[in-house]
């Protein structure tokens, strides 16, 4: 069998506010009982699985996981700052309600062109693809063969998915990342790449 190396990619548990539609990007907001529960649970999910290295957004709500993830593995987490989710800029922190109300015409040209608007003093999906994927194919080349954890958020989850399948990033939204969410992603030497299992 061809020789590949998996990545294990899981969005953060739950956050606080999860239920206002508020754009957190990357603003450090607290996990709820729940979201920490949600990581409990995939710390069971995944022992007895051959991990050797952890990589993580440098957020603490994705710190969290990692920590509590890779305690059963011995393994020290790698923050990684280039997995942090995108930048929203001036409307980070806020409620859709609240941006629709500021800045209408903002909102419905990055409706309109999600990939390519910028908000502004933010990023737009292509700012997040540059930054994501060089450490994803970095990590992958790094531990050729092995089986990774990677610990990101519901956009660069998506991003990497999405690149996983070939599909542009118009298609983000395509694709479905529940909080506590659980990917399989396996990367062949030949170049193929194969997501096993999506929002698990």
């Amino acid at each position: 069998m061809t020789p590949h190396t998996r990545i294990h990619l899981i969005r953060h548990g739950q956050v606080v506010g999860h239920d206002q539609k508020r754009y957190n990007g990357q603003t450090d907001v607290a996990l709820t009982d729940l979201g920490v529960e949600q990581y409990h649970r995939l710390k069971e999910r995944l022992a007895g699985t051959p991990i050797s290295a952890c990589y993580t957004s440098s957020l603490t709500r994705c710190v969290t996981g990692a920590n509590i993830i890779c305690e059963q593995f011995g393994i020290e987490p790698v923050r990684r700052s280039e997995l942090r989710e995108l930048n929203i800029g001036v409307w980070e922190g806020l409620t859709w309600t609240e941006i629709m109300a500021r800045w209408p015409v903002e909102w419905q040209a990055r409706l309109a062109d999600l990939v390519n608007y910028r908000v502004p003093q933010g990023e737009n999906l292509l700012d997040v693809q540059a930054r994501v994927m060089p450490v994803i194919n970095e990590i992958v080349e790094r531990h050729k063969g092995q089986e990774l954890l990677v610990v990101g958020h519901g956009g660069v989850n998506r991003i990497v998915l999405l690149n996983a399948i070939g599909a542009p990033l118009a298609g983000m939204f395509n694709i479905e990342q529940n909080y506590g969410c659980y990917n399989i992603i396996d990367y062949y030497v030949d170049g193929l790449v194969t997501v096993k299992l999506l929002n698990g």
